[in-house]
């Protein structure tokens, strides 16, 4: 046998009811995950367990600072929700008090509220965490001295287990709810991306926003910094309201504040008098708090998101770092937008060069072909020595024949001529900017054709002296040629390094369906095409340009696992 002797006992557990009670409220984490349902099993055990007439459970409200009926039993239906300053009543005493008080018989107490006419004993007990009070439970007996001081310390005990349980439950339903909130996140940022057509992406973004903060409207300011004006791009609210048009003076609009600070600004009522004269505020909704948050990309403010609340509301920093969140992604997806929008923009812009250079292509050839016979003409011409008499009519004939010849050459010269790229639109550039460049005009496209794009930029700086239009026209001709060569998505990487004998070699290799066998050797003859929808112009204007720099195009490998493409370009001393 152990001769020690037996602990002593917990005296907070020798009431014969603390066990039972203490093991039923444990229950309640693995049976319950609403708070407020645990509340209300809790309430009906302690009314149970003190043969308590009605009781009642009320928590502190965060925003007010009142005590607010969570649940209740046996309390008139008509007196809840009803709620109490702290320190008014039994309850607000405790809370006030941060102590449980014992009232044997309410009608000698001077702070008791009379919310039950039959009610003659109360007793109630503070819900401690921490050093702060969170609320209180108080019961109620129809019977004078019906609860005793030891009813009261058992209470005590009791409320403190309860304390701890819903604090639990309230953790876990505070984690469950930013686990559904860091899915949304994910998924609307991998939407917001995806969306390329800006007003789609506007759209996406403010019933995101309204929906994940449970606003009862979100609007999207847009900034243009060139005017110095923002208007309204999108608008969510239930019904479908109309958004504010036309622009507005970026210092005037509702948008002000937060495109100064470039910082959340949070207003607490946006139906003051204050707000009035602000044209692009939403009218339809009924709105109240809002808060502004910018949309921010490498230090430009692209916008502003505004969520609006239909009542008081003061928002915690949960919703402000969702919202900035949410800006970010939508600052990024915006920009990524715009930039597509150029991809676009200068896709256009290449087929309008590729049919200016072809206009200037066949007017050079059509002039080569003609200045070799015009030229024969002239000898012949020149050789037949017409020597008319003064009067003779022939004699100004054979004159202007010859100056119809000499106009002739002026003109084909002329054509000659403005074929060529004049050289003073020539200069030195770095190569590797050059690409950097071109690549940024054609990621979001790569992204959407699911096309990995891999580059690094040499360490040492490589000059060329070069026309940058053109060698990006070169550039983005090949880039969407591999593209097209890849339909399903794939692979894309860019090799620049020195060459030997002062020149630099850019290879582009992909992972596409490589080019036929066939067609092989006529890839850069002008109107051979491999697509049935293309020009058969654009690698021959590429060999034409890079050539006209001194450098050139080859196809160094192609098969079923992709095709390299090199440039070739003489670099210039630094």
């Amino acid at each position: 046998m152990d001769p020690r002797p037996p602990p002593p006992a917990d005296p907070r557990l020798a009431d014969p009811r603390a066990l039972p009670a203490l093991y039923r409220l444990a229950a309640l984490t693995g049976r319950v995950d609403d708070p407020g349902a645990a509340l209300r099993e809790m309430l009906e055990e302690l009314v149970a367990t003190f043969r308590a007439d009605a009781g009642s459970i009320a928590l502190v409200n965060p925003r007010t600072g009142r005590l607010e009926v969570e649940v209740q039993v046996g309390l008139p239906a008509d007196t809840a929700p009803w709620g109490l300053q702290p320190g008014h009543g039994v309850t607000g005493w405790c809370v006030l008090n941060a102590r449980a008080l014992l009232v044997p018989d309410v009608a000698v107490e001077p702070r008791y509220i009379a919310v039950r006419p039959a009610a003659r004993g109360e007793m109630a007990a503070p819900m401690r965490a921490g050093e702060q009070v969170i609320g209180a439970i108080d019961l109620e007996s129809d019977r004078a001295g019906h609860f005793q001081p030891d009813d009261l310390a058992l209470l005590e005990r009791l409320t403190a287990e309860a304390t701890r349980i819903v604090q639990q439950l309230w953790r876990t339903q505070a984690l469950q709810a930013k686990a559904r909130q860091l899915e949304t996140l994910l998924t609307t940022g991998q939407a917001l991306v995806a969306k390329l057509e800006t007003q789609e992406l506007l759209d996406t973004l403010t019933r995101d926003t309204r929906r994940m903060l449970q606003g009862s409207a979100c609007a999207l300011y847009l900034h243009d910094a060139a005017r110095g004006t923002v208007r309204c791009g999108a608008l969510d609210a239930p019904g479908a309201p109309a958004r504010p048009a036309g622009e507005q003076p970026a210092a005037a609009g509702f948008a002000a504040a937060a495109l100064h600070t470039r910082r959340q600004v949070e207003f607490a009522d946006v139906r003051s008098p204050a707000f009035h004269s602000i044209a692009d505020l939403p009218q339809e909704a009924a709105l109240h708090a809002a808060l502004l948050t910018p949309l921010l990309f490498e230090g430009e403010v692209l916008g502003v998101l505004a969520v609006f609340t239909a009542g008081p509301h003061r928002f915690d920093n949960d919703e402000k770092r969702v919202c900035t969140t949410l800006a970010s992604l939508g600052a990024v997806a915006l920009q990524n937008a715009r930039l597509y929008a150029r991809v676009f923009q200068s896709e256009e812009t290449l087929r309008k060069q590729e049919q200016l250079t072809t206009l200037g292509l066949l007017a050079a050839e059509i002039a080569h072909e003609i200045r070799n016979p015009l030229t024969v003409l002239k000898l012949l011409h020149g050789g037949l020595g017409f020597d008319f008499a003064p009067g003779d009519p022939r004699r100004t004939d054979v004159r202007v024949i010859g100056e119809k010849l000499d106009q002739l050459e002026s003109i084909v010269t002329r054509v000659l001529s403005f074929a060529k790229a004049p050289s003073s639109l020539h200069a030195r550039w770095n190569l590797a900017e050059i690409i950097a460049d071109t690549l940024v005009l054609v990621r979001p496209k790569l992204a959407q054709a699911k096309i990995q794009l891999r580059y690094e930029p040499p360490a040492t700086l490589l000059l060329v002296e070069a026309n940058q239009g053109q060698l990006q026209q070169v550039l983005l001709n090949l880039l969407l040629n591999a593209m097209q060569a890849m339909p399903e998505g794939g692979a894309l990487a860019l090799t620049l390094a020195p060459a030997a004998e002062g020149s630099t070699a850019l290879d582009l290799t992909d992972t596409g369906t490589g080019i036929p066998e066939a067609v092989r050797g006529r890839i850069f003859d002008s109107f051979f095409s491999g697509r049935p929808d293309g020009t058969g112009l654009g690698l021959a204007i590429a060999q034409r340009i890079l050539q006209a720099h001194h450098g050139d195009i080859a196809l160094v490998a192609t098969g079923p696992g992709g095709t390299t493409m090199r440039i070739t370009l003489p670099l210039v001393k630094s």
